[in-house]
Protein backbone atom coordinates (compact mmCIF):
# COMPACT_ATOMS: atom_id res chain seq x y z
CA UNK A 1 0.00 0.00 0.00
CA UNK A 2 1.57 3.26 -1.02
CA UNK A 3 1.15 6.09 1.09
CA UNK A 4 -1.62 8.15 -1.04
CA UNK A 5 -3.59 5.03 -0.47
CA UNK A 6 -2.59 5.07 3.21
CA UNK A 7 -3.83 8.59 3.74
CA UNK A 8 -6.59 8.74 1.51
CA UNK A 9 -9.88 10.37 3.31
CA UNK A 10 -12.95 7.99 3.66
CA UNK A 11 -16.13 9.39 2.15
CA UNK A 12 -18.27 11.21 4.16
CA UNK A 13 -21.28 9.76 5.80
CA UNK A 14 -24.27 10.72 4.53
CA UNK A 15 -26.80 11.45 7.28
CA UNK A 16 -29.59 11.09 5.13
CA UNK A 17 -29.08 7.12 5.42
CA UNK A 18 -29.52 7.20 8.93
CA UNK A 19 -33.51 6.86 10.83
CA UNK A 20 -34.01 7.94 14.28
CA UNK A 21 -32.10 4.78 16.03
CA UNK A 22 -29.58 4.87 13.48
CA UNK A 23 -28.49 8.47 14.01
CA UNK A 24 -29.28 7.96 17.92
CA UNK A 25 -26.66 5.42 17.72
CA UNK A 26 -24.33 7.00 15.46
CA UNK A 27 -24.18 10.31 17.91
CA UNK A 28 -24.00 8.04 20.68
CA UNK A 29 -20.70 6.31 19.59
CA UNK A 30 -19.27 10.36 18.95
CA UNK A 31 -20.18 10.61 22.86
CA UNK A 32 -23.14 12.22 22.82
CA UNK A 33 -26.69 12.46 23.96
CA UNK A 34 -29.00 10.35 21.82
CA UNK A 35 -31.38 13.64 21.65
CA UNK A 36 -29.14 15.09 19.25
CA UNK A 37 -30.64 13.36 15.81
CA UNK A 38 -34.06 15.00 17.31
CA UNK A 39 -31.98 18.17 16.48
CA UNK A 40 -30.53 16.92 13.41
CA UNK A 41 -33.65 15.31 11.73
CA UNK A 42 -35.62 18.56 12.44
CA UNK A 43 -32.71 20.65 10.86
CA UNK A 44 -32.81 18.59 7.88
CA UNK A 45 -36.69 17.31 7.01
CA UNK A 46 -38.17 20.07 8.39
CA UNK A 47 -36.21 23.06 8.06
CA UNK A 48 -34.25 22.17 4.73
CA UNK A 49 -30.70 22.69 5.87
CA UNK A 50 -27.66 20.97 5.48
CA UNK A 51 -24.86 23.08 6.38
CA UNK A 52 -23.96 22.16 9.86
CA UNK A 53 -23.16 25.21 10.29
CA UNK A 54 -26.12 26.53 10.41
CA UNK A 55 -27.52 23.84 12.88
CA UNK A 56 -27.04 26.40 15.97
CA UNK A 57 -28.44 24.08 18.66
CA UNK A 58 -25.64 22.12 18.36
CA UNK A 59 -22.07 22.11 19.93
CA UNK A 60 -19.34 24.09 17.73
CA UNK A 61 -17.16 21.52 18.35
CA UNK A 62 -19.86 19.08 17.08
CA UNK A 63 -20.96 21.50 13.90
CA UNK A 64 -17.12 21.47 12.82
CA UNK A 65 -16.51 17.42 13.37
CA UNK A 66 -20.08 17.00 11.04
CA UNK A 67 -18.86 19.35 8.52
CA UNK A 68 -15.52 17.87 8.28
CA UNK A 69 -17.22 14.13 8.18
CA UNK A 70 -20.91 14.09 7.25
CA UNK A 71 -22.83 15.37 4.47
CA UNK A 72 -26.33 15.55 3.74
CA UNK A 73 -26.51 14.50 0.00
CA UNK A 74 -29.59 13.08 -1.82
CA UNK A 75 -29.75 11.72 -5.45
CA UNK A 76 -30.31 14.35 -7.89
CA UNK A 77 -33.15 15.35 -10.26
CA UNK A 78 -32.07 15.28 -14.01
CA UNK A 79 -35.03 15.56 -16.40
CA UNK A 80 -39.02 16.38 -15.30
CA UNK A 81 -41.63 15.63 -17.23
CA UNK A 82 -45.50 16.90 -16.64
CA UNK A 83 -48.23 15.16 -17.87
CA UNK A 84 -51.67 16.62 -18.61
CA UNK A 85 -53.25 15.91 -15.99
CA UNK A 86 -51.01 17.18 -13.78
CA UNK A 87 -49.20 13.89 -12.93
CA UNK A 88 -45.14 14.66 -12.81
CA UNK A 89 -42.42 12.19 -13.31
CA UNK A 90 -38.67 13.04 -12.59
CA UNK A 91 -35.48 11.04 -13.44
CA UNK A 92 -33.29 10.84 -10.71
CA UNK A 93 -29.23 9.77 -11.12
CA UNK A 94 -27.84 8.35 -8.65
CA UNK A 95 -23.35 8.61 -8.14
CA UNK A 96 -22.77 5.49 -10.06
CA UNK A 97 -24.45 7.22 -12.85
CA UNK A 98 -27.91 4.80 -12.74
CA UNK A 99 -31.27 6.51 -12.88
CA UNK A 100 -34.46 5.87 -11.25
CA UNK A 101 -38.07 7.18 -11.98
CA UNK A 102 -39.89 9.07 -9.31
CA UNK A 103 -43.76 10.38 -9.97
CA UNK A 104 -46.06 12.67 -7.85
CA UNK A 105 -49.41 12.63 -8.82
CA UNK A 106 -51.85 15.07 -6.82
CA UNK A 107 -55.19 15.18 -6.56
CA UNK A 108 -58.12 17.20 -5.04
CA UNK A 109 -57.56 15.76 -1.59
CA UNK A 110 -54.14 14.17 -1.42
CA UNK A 111 -51.09 13.94 -3.01
CA UNK A 112 -49.09 11.02 -3.86
CA UNK A 113 -45.25 9.84 -4.44
CA UNK A 114 -44.55 6.38 -5.89
CA UNK A 115 -41.08 5.95 -5.00
CA UNK A 116 -38.38 3.46 -6.50
CA UNK A 117 -36.33 1.39 -4.22
CA UNK A 118 -33.95 -0.82 -6.86
CA UNK A 119 -31.81 0.44 -9.24
CA UNK A 120 -34.34 -1.79 -11.98
CA UNK A 121 -35.97 -4.92 -10.82
CA UNK A 122 -34.43 -7.86 -9.48
CA UNK A 123 -37.54 -9.97 -10.28
CA UNK A 124 -39.08 -10.77 -13.90
CA UNK A 125 -42.57 -9.61 -14.14
CA UNK A 126 -43.63 -10.58 -17.51
CA UNK A 127 -46.22 -6.85 -17.89
CA UNK A 128 -43.96 -4.99 -16.63
CA UNK A 129 -41.48 -2.49 -18.37
CA UNK A 130 -39.25 -2.09 -15.35
CA UNK A 131 -38.39 -5.49 -15.36
CA UNK A 132 -37.30 -5.79 -18.71
CA UNK A 133 -34.38 -3.57 -17.73
CA UNK A 134 -32.58 -5.61 -15.68
CA UNK A 135 -31.42 -5.13 -12.27
CA UNK A 136 -28.37 -3.15 -11.33
CA UNK A 137 -28.66 -2.86 -7.18
CA UNK A 138 -30.55 -1.67 -4.04
CA UNK A 139 -30.95 1.69 -3.67
CA UNK A 140 -29.75 3.13 -0.21
CA UNK A 141 -32.00 4.81 2.50
CA UNK A 142 -29.90 8.04 1.00
CA UNK A 143 -31.17 7.48 -2.17
CA UNK A 144 -35.08 6.23 -1.22
CA UNK A 145 -35.68 8.63 1.08
CA UNK A 146 -33.73 11.33 -1.20
CA UNK A 147 -36.60 11.15 -3.93
CA UNK A 148 -39.26 12.59 -0.88
CA UNK A 149 -36.74 14.70 0.00
CA UNK A 150 -36.09 16.51 -3.18
CA UNK A 151 -39.58 15.87 -4.57
CA UNK A 152 -40.70 18.49 -1.61
CA UNK A 153 -38.34 20.82 -1.81
CA UNK A 154 -39.39 20.85 -5.80
CA UNK A 155 -43.23 21.16 -5.17
CA UNK A 156 -42.72 24.23 -2.42
CA UNK A 157 -44.34 24.31 1.33
CA UNK A 158 -48.32 24.89 -0.49
CA UNK A 159 -47.98 21.77 -2.22
CA UNK A 160 -47.30 19.07 0.41
CA UNK A 161 -46.99 14.90 0.12
CA UNK A 162 -49.50 13.56 1.89
CA UNK A 163 -49.05 10.17 0.89
CA UNK A 164 -46.28 7.64 -0.47
CA UNK A 165 -46.25 4.47 -1.90
CA UNK A 166 -43.12 2.13 -2.61
CA UNK A 167 -44.41 1.00 -5.93
CA UNK A 168 -41.56 2.88 -7.56
CA UNK A 169 -39.09 0.53 -9.85
CA UNK A 170 -37.91 -2.14 -7.94
CA UNK A 171 -39.17 -4.74 -5.27
CA UNK A 172 -38.83 -2.90 -2.16
CA UNK A 173 -38.74 -6.37 0.14
CA UNK A 174 -35.68 -7.69 -1.55
CA UNK A 175 -33.93 -4.06 -0.23
CA UNK A 176 -35.58 -4.93 3.15
CA UNK A 177 -33.48 -2.91 5.94
CA UNK A 178 -32.94 0.22 4.21
CA UNK A 179 -36.84 0.91 2.61
CA UNK A 180 -37.70 0.43 6.59
CA UNK A 181 -35.35 2.64 7.63
CA UNK A 182 -36.92 5.41 5.06
CA UNK A 183 -40.28 4.64 5.53
CA UNK A 184 -39.18 5.04 9.22
CA UNK A 185 -38.18 8.38 8.21
CA UNK A 186 -41.09 8.99 6.52
CA UNK A 187 -43.61 8.24 9.75
CA UNK A 188 -40.89 10.03 12.37
CA UNK A 189 -43.05 13.19 13.94
CA UNK A 190 -39.46 15.02 13.17
CA UNK A 191 -39.05 14.13 9.88
CA UNK A 192 -42.90 13.98 7.50
CA UNK A 193 -44.84 13.00 10.02
CA UNK A 194 -46.70 10.36 7.62
CA UNK A 195 -49.75 8.63 9.51
CA UNK A 196 -49.13 4.71 8.84
CA UNK A 197 -51.95 4.47 7.13
CA UNK A 198 -50.61 7.15 4.24
CA UNK A 199 -47.47 4.82 3.92
CA UNK A 200 -47.80 1.94 1.38
CA UNK A 201 -45.59 -0.83 0.51
CA UNK A 202 -46.34 -2.96 -2.60
CA UNK A 203 -44.85 -6.38 -2.64
CA UNK A 204 -45.10 -9.00 -5.22
CA UNK A 205 -45.12 -11.75 -2.18
CA UNK A 206 -41.48 -11.99 -0.86
CA UNK A 207 -43.64 -13.61 2.00
CA UNK A 208 -40.38 -14.40 4.51
CA UNK A 209 -40.06 -10.24 4.59
CA UNK A 210 -43.44 -10.16 4.78
CA UNK A 211 -43.68 -11.90 7.92
CA UNK A 212 -40.19 -10.29 8.99
CA UNK A 213 -41.77 -6.64 8.25
CA UNK A 214 -45.13 -7.88 10.49
CA UNK A 215 -42.46 -7.63 13.67
CA UNK A 216 -40.92 -4.30 12.65
CA UNK A 217 -42.63 -1.53 10.70
CA UNK A 218 -46.20 -0.81 10.81
CA UNK A 219 -47.75 -0.01 7.02
CA UNK A 220 -50.12 -0.16 4.77
CA UNK A 221 -49.50 -2.94 2.41
CA UNK A 222 -50.00 -3.77 -1.35
CA UNK A 223 -49.32 -6.90 -3.15
CA UNK A 224 -49.36 -7.38 -6.60
CA UNK A 225 -51.22 -10.89 -7.59
CA UNK A 226 -52.55 -10.52 -11.10
CA UNK A 227 -53.57 -13.83 -11.09
CA UNK A 228 -56.06 -16.30 -9.26
CA UNK A 229 -54.68 -19.19 -9.50
CA UNK A 230 -50.50 -20.79 -9.23
CA UNK A 231 -50.63 -21.49 -12.89
CA UNK A 232 -51.54 -18.42 -14.53
CA UNK A 233 -49.21 -16.22 -11.86
CA UNK A 234 -46.33 -18.54 -11.99
CA UNK A 235 -45.97 -17.07 -15.71
CA UNK A 236 -46.57 -13.60 -15.03
CA UNK A 237 -44.43 -13.42 -11.61
CA UNK A 238 -42.51 -15.94 -11.26
CA UNK A 239 -41.32 -14.94 -7.82
CA UNK A 240 -45.17 -17.21 -7.70
CA UNK A 241 -42.62 -20.38 -8.51
CA UNK A 242 -41.04 -19.88 -5.14
CA UNK A 243 -43.59 -18.37 -2.91
CA UNK A 244 -46.76 -19.88 -4.12
CA UNK A 245 -50.31 -18.62 -3.26
CA UNK A 246 -51.58 -20.35 -0.65
CA UNK A 247 -48.57 -19.09 1.34
CA UNK A 248 -48.72 -16.00 0.28
CA UNK A 249 -52.15 -15.87 1.48
CA UNK A 250 -51.27 -16.99 4.70
CA UNK A 251 -48.69 -14.15 4.99
CA UNK A 252 -51.68 -12.10 3.71
CA UNK A 253 -53.35 -13.11 6.56
CA UNK A 254 -51.47 -12.77 9.38
CA UNK A 255 -50.99 -9.12 7.87
CA UNK A 256 -53.76 -8.00 7.82
CA UNK A 257 -54.24 -9.16 11.60
CA UNK A 258 -52.25 -6.10 12.49
CA UNK A 259 -51.63 -3.97 9.80
CA UNK A 260 -53.12 -0.47 10.23
CA UNK A 261 -55.76 -0.80 7.46
CA UNK A 262 -56.60 -4.52 9.19
CA UNK A 263 -56.49 -5.56 5.10
CA UNK A 264 -54.30 -5.76 2.18
CA UNK A 265 -54.97 -4.03 -0.93
CA UNK A 266 -54.38 -6.51 -4.15
CA UNK A 267 -53.38 -5.09 -6.96
CA UNK A 268 -54.83 -6.86 -10.16
CA UNK A 269 -53.40 -5.69 -13.71
CA UNK A 270 -55.78 -6.59 -16.38
CA UNK A 271 -55.05 -8.05 -19.50
CA UNK A 272 -57.39 -9.02 -22.43
CA UNK A 273 -57.54 -12.65 -23.18
CA UNK A 274 -54.87 -13.69 -20.21
CA UNK A 275 -56.60 -13.19 -16.39
CA UNK A 276 -59.97 -11.15 -17.49
CA UNK A 277 -62.74 -14.23 -18.04
CA UNK A 278 -65.53 -14.42 -15.81
CA UNK A 279 -64.10 -17.37 -14.73
CA UNK A 280 -61.22 -15.84 -13.43
CA UNK A 281 -62.78 -13.20 -11.56
CA UNK A 282 -64.86 -16.15 -9.56
CA UNK A 283 -61.26 -17.93 -8.92
CA UNK A 284 -60.45 -14.88 -7.66
CA UNK A 285 -63.51 -14.59 -5.38
CA UNK A 286 -62.48 -18.11 -3.90
CA UNK A 287 -58.93 -17.41 -3.00
CA UNK A 288 -59.91 -13.92 -1.27
CA UNK A 289 -62.34 -15.05 0.29
CA UNK A 290 -61.00 -15.29 3.79
CA UNK A 291 -58.57 -12.19 3.44
CA UNK A 292 -59.45 -9.11 4.56
CA UNK A 293 -59.09 -7.43 0.90
CA UNK A 294 -59.24 -4.61 -1.06
CA UNK A 295 -58.99 -5.13 -4.74
CA UNK A 296 -57.56 -2.49 -7.41
CA UNK A 297 -58.12 -3.46 -11.23
CA UNK A 298 -55.27 -1.39 -13.34
CA UNK A 299 -55.93 -0.80 -16.51
CA UNK A 300 -52.73 -2.29 -18.19
CA UNK A 301 -50.63 0.47 -19.74
CA UNK A 302 -48.48 -0.52 -22.56
CA UNK A 303 -45.12 -0.54 -23.59
CA UNK A 304 -43.01 -1.52 -26.35
CA UNK A 305 -42.30 -5.47 -27.29
CA UNK A 306 -44.99 -6.02 -24.29
CA UNK A 307 -47.14 -8.70 -26.54
CA UNK A 308 -50.02 -7.43 -23.55
CA UNK A 309 -53.52 -5.85 -24.34
CA UNK A 310 -55.65 -4.14 -22.05
CA UNK A 311 -59.03 -6.02 -21.18
CA UNK A 312 -62.01 -4.15 -22.81
CA UNK A 313 -64.16 -1.72 -20.90
CA UNK A 314 -66.84 -4.29 -21.09
CA UNK A 315 -64.53 -7.03 -19.63
CA UNK A 316 -62.93 -4.84 -17.26
CA UNK A 317 -66.73 -3.40 -15.86
CA UNK A 318 -68.17 -7.64 -15.46
CA UNK A 319 -64.85 -8.55 -13.82
CA UNK A 320 -65.67 -5.65 -11.17
CA UNK A 321 -69.00 -6.66 -10.90
CA UNK A 322 -68.36 -10.35 -10.07
CA UNK A 323 -65.90 -9.18 -7.40
CA UNK A 324 -67.85 -6.45 -6.01
CA UNK A 325 -71.32 -8.64 -6.15
CA UNK A 326 -69.33 -11.37 -3.90
CA UNK A 327 -68.41 -9.01 -1.07
CA UNK A 328 -64.96 -7.53 -2.00
CA UNK A 329 -64.57 -3.74 -2.33
CA UNK A 330 -63.07 -3.87 -6.11
CA UNK A 331 -62.25 -0.26 -7.41
CA UNK A 332 -60.78 0.54 -11.13
CA UNK A 333 -57.83 2.53 -10.96
CA UNK A 334 -57.68 5.68 -13.15
CA UNK A 335 -54.76 5.58 -15.00
CA UNK A 336 -52.54 8.62 -14.84
CA UNK A 337 -49.50 10.37 -16.34
CA UNK A 338 -49.74 8.08 -19.35
CA UNK A 339 -48.82 10.61 -21.89
CA UNK A 340 -45.45 10.74 -20.03
CA UNK A 341 -44.71 6.78 -19.26
CA UNK A 342 -45.74 7.28 -15.44
CA UNK A 343 -48.37 4.97 -15.37
CA UNK A 344 -48.35 1.95 -13.17
CA UNK A 345 -46.01 -0.80 -15.07
CA UNK A 346 -44.13 1.99 -17.31
CA UNK A 347 -40.81 3.25 -14.72
CA UNK A 348 -37.91 2.60 -16.44
CA UNK A 349 -34.70 4.80 -15.79
CA UNK A 350 -31.20 3.99 -17.16
CA UNK A 351 -30.42 0.90 -15.44
CA UNK A 352 -26.48 -0.72 -16.10
CA UNK A 353 -27.87 -3.80 -16.34
CA UNK A 354 -25.80 -6.66 -13.84
CA UNK A 355 -28.44 -9.56 -14.54
CA UNK A 356 -27.86 -9.45 -18.32
CA UNK A 357 -31.74 -10.10 -18.27
CA UNK A 358 -31.78 -7.36 -21.07
CA UNK A 359 -29.69 -9.23 -23.51
CA UNK A 360 -31.54 -12.22 -22.83
CA UNK A 361 -35.06 -10.64 -23.78
CA UNK A 362 -33.22 -9.04 -26.65
CA UNK A 363 -32.55 -12.52 -28.09
CA UNK A 364 -36.42 -14.04 -26.89
CA UNK A 365 -37.57 -10.93 -29.20
CA UNK A 366 -35.37 -11.87 -32.24
CA UNK A 367 -36.68 -15.30 -31.88
CA UNK A 368 -40.26 -14.56 -31.62
CA UNK A 369 -39.68 -11.90 -34.65
CA UNK A 370 -38.20 -14.02 -36.62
Amino acid sequence: MNSATASAKPDPINLLDFDRKGLQAFFVGLGEKPFRATQVLKWIYQEGVTNFERMTNLSKPLRAYLSENCQIKAPQIVAEQLASDGTCKWAMQMQCGNRVETVYIPEERRATLCISSQVGCALACTFCSTAKQGFNRNLSTAEIIGQLYLAQQRLGPERRITNVVMMGMGEPLLNFDNVVAAMNLMMDDFCYGLSKRRVTISTSGIVPAMQRLNAVCDVSMAVSLHAPNDELRDQLVPINIKYPLKELMEACRAYAKTGPRKHITFEYVMLDGVNDSERDAHTLVKLLKDVPSKLNLIPFNPFPQSHYRCSGQNAILKFRDILHNAGIVTTIRKTRGEDIDAACGQLVGQVQDKSRRHLKLQAQEAAHVG
